[in-house]
Order: structure tokens, then C-alpha cells, then sequence
């Protein structure tokens, strides 16, 4: 039963919850019938583009990787997942224009917040200028001018990310509404 494939581009800093998001997604569209596939950033540079390093154009060059890969699953009905950061406004563009069914969703964050979180410390090794070419600090993140869903992952739980993402994939005929229970 599965429907027409599209394409859910998650965008923002590390750490924002794009990939926690794209993992509580994945059980919810499958429910409602679609097959489903998780592009994640981290997960498609290890595979797919082994060897880019992190200049704008490796950059470039893996985010449009990752859009052609989401182009093909989703012309072939596939619903598709991606979760990284995609820094630059014009290749997410370039992929809007090839995928057609795309759906940008900004997880928006804090630096502090971010920071915050970090378990791993990057923000603060970056901050002190100890890591270079740091998305959202020593390299540009350009956020979006017109996602069709803007999350604030500071503000809002993981479910009511959820709802709005949902809801907004609902209005748009993407998914059938979920079935209520009586």
C-alpha cells in the first residue's frame, strides 16, 4: 500500500535532533504504509563518500550525493529520511529542485543549547577555536528562509516536534491521518 514517495529533508546544527527526529519518524510512516528509508548524514559520508574531507565543496558534494540517492527512493515510492546538517542554502535548494516531493525541516538550536548538550565537547573545542571548519562557529550555517516546518529542539519535546511534522505531512496528502482509536 505504500503511496507516493517524498522526501523529509531534516536540516541543522549538530547536535540540533535531526537524527532523533528522522528515528522517531521512520516507525510512524511505516505504520501508515510507506516504505522507508533514513539517509543520515554521518552514515552516507562513511559510505558513500569516504575520502570527502569537510571544505565547502566536499561538503557540497556529499549533501548532493545524499539528494540524488533521496531522489531516486523517492520517485520509486520510497518515503525518504535525511538527517544532516546541509550547511548551504543553495544545495538544498538544488536538491528541492531535483527530488520535487521535499519537505525541509529546520531543527533549530542554540548554540548555547547545543553546547549545553554536547557530550562529546566539540561546541567548546570549537568555541575556543581548537576545531576548524566547525559548522554554526568557524564555518557558515545558513538556516532556512522558508522550511515548510521549523522545530525548536530547545523548546519543544520530541513528540511535539513529532505532531507538527506530522500534522504538516497530513495537510499536504503525503500520509493518510493516523487511524483514531475508540
Amino acid at each position: 500500500m505504500a503511496g507516493k514517495g517524498f522526501t523529509i529533508w531534516f536540516t541543522g546544527l549538530s547536535g540540533a535532533g535531526k537524527s532523533t527526529l528522522a528515528e522517531a519518524l521512520e516507525p510512524e510512516l511505516k505504520k501508515r504504509g510507506h516504505n522507508v528509508e533514513i539517509l543520515d548524514g554521518d552514515i552516507v559520508r562513511t559510505n558513500l563518500s569516504k575520502g570527502l574531507g569537510f571544505s565547502k565543496e566536499d561538503r557540497d558534494t556529499n549533501i548532493l550525493r545524499i539528494g540524488f540517492v533521496a531522489h531516486l527512493l523517492s520517485r520509486n515510492g520510497v518515503a525518504v529520511i535525511t538527517a544532516a546538517i546541509s550547511p548551504y542554502r543553495d544545495i538544498r535548494d538544488q536538491n528541492r529542485a531535483l527530488i520535487g516531493d521535499f519537505v525541509e525541516v529546520y531543527a533549530k538550536c542554540s548554540i548555547d543549547e547545543l553546547t549545553r548538550r554536547d557530550v562529546k565537547g566539540l561546541y567548546e573545542k570549537a568555541l575556543k577555536g581548537e576545531i576548524a571548519n566547525f559548522t554554526g562557529i568557524s564555518d557558515p550555517y545558513e538556516e532556512p528562509l522558508n522550511a515548510e516546518v521549523v522545530i525548536d529542539s530547545e523548546k519543544e519535546t520530541v513528540e511535539e516536534s513529532m505532531n507538527k511534522i506530522l500534522s504538516f505531512l497530513e495537510s499536504k496528502g503525503y500520509i493518510e491521518p493516523a487511524p483514531v482509536r475508540a
